[in-house]
């Protein structure tokens, strides 16, 4: 049985992503209106429900649930995590450039400026830590920690 979510959050497009999608399909009726200006509101409105669907069904969402951290596609048992930290715009930044580490698991959105890094505790996984989009990175992090994410790292073997 699946309990209710402790955290569950939707990346969605802000308002300038939602206007491209819009500006996107207004484009695409635009192509055939000046043959048959009905058949430009067809094209535009199938286009943007299309899309709409689209956008929908591949947002990606940031879960916890049930003692397990999901991030899109992926998800992790919470026992195994680690020191949760919420990233602000230049954390993030410093992060995602000089301080990558290539074999980190990422859940990103660009349009999504705050993330939470979280490290792995599982010592048959080469992924040393979690990077994920949240626009509630404080929120996620007092979800992991009362969900049993360790407060601190443990010391490397």
């Amino acid at each position: 049985m699946t309990s209710a979510p402790d955290h569950d959050e939707r990346l969605w497009f802000g308002p300038v992503g939602w206007f491209g999608v819009a500006l996107a399909a207004l484009s695409l009726g635009a192509v055939p209106a000046p043959i048959s200006p009905r058949l430009g509101l067809v094209v535009a409105v199938v286009s943007l429900l299309v899309t709409i669907v689209v956008v929908v069904a591949t947002t990606a969402r940031v879960r916890v649930a049930d003692g397990v951290l999901r991030a899109g596609r992926a998800q992790v048992p919470i026992a195994l995590l680690a020191a949760p930290r919420a990233l602000s715009p230049q954390e993030l930044a410093v992060e995602l450039g000089p301080a990558l580490d290539a074999r980190s698991y990422a859940c990103l959105r660009s349009w999504v400026r705050t993330a939470v890094r979280v490290e792995l505790r599982d010592p048959a996984d080469p992924t040393p830590y979690w990077i994920v989009s949240t626009r509630r990175p404080a929120a996620l992090v007092a979800v992991l920690e009362r969900a049993g994410a360790a407060p601190e790292a443990a010391p490397a073997p």
